[in-house]
């Protein structure tokens, strides 16, 4: 198998595995979104909050599902997937939780995802981070150099 193909099957597991972690999201199933987890993933929520481990994962979001998250769901958007290596990658999505579509996608997501040979993909961290768009154009506009050479697609 060359690399070319090699990348493209891995960046099609990769979107099949945040398909269906979006689709745990919106049925409201903990168990499931923890899945998508390894047994020892991070999850730093936008608020803060540190999750540890698939099943931590799981149990916490159940609860919000249950109660704040009840009938939303996740709307995510891939911005760019980089493999490193055959077992790992860094994803970069927009996304917005939200019980209507969202007007825009107003958070960014930065995803660490490892390959196990016994389960595939899986996410072994991911950060939220809610973007702030005015304080980042008075940041160009005042120091263009803060500006990213390129921005993820």
């Amino acid at each position: 198998m060359s690399a070319e193909s090699t990348h493209t099957t891995a960046t099609a597991e990769i979107r099949a595995l945040l398909d269906r972690a979006r689709a745990a999201w919106n049925r409201g199933d903990g168990t499931a979104y923890g899945d998508c987890f390894t047994e020892d993933a991070t999850d730093v929520t936008f608020t803060g909050t540190v999750y540890r481990g698939g099943q931590e994962i799981g149990r916490a979001h159940q609860a919000l599902f249950d109660t704040f998250l009840k009938g939303t769901e996740l709307h995510l958007d891939v911005r760019d997937i980089r493999t490193h290596g055959p077992a790992t990658a860094v994803v970069v999505t927009r996304g917005e939780v939200s019980r209507k579509p969202p007007r825009r996608l107003g958070k960014i997501a930065t995803y660490t995802l490892v390959r196990t040979d016994r389960r595939g993909w899986r996410i072994a961290a991911v950060q939220k981070t809610r973007r702030k768009g005015l304080l980042e154009a008075v940041s160009f506009r005042r120091r263009p150099a803060t500006r990213p050479a390129t921005t993820p697609s």
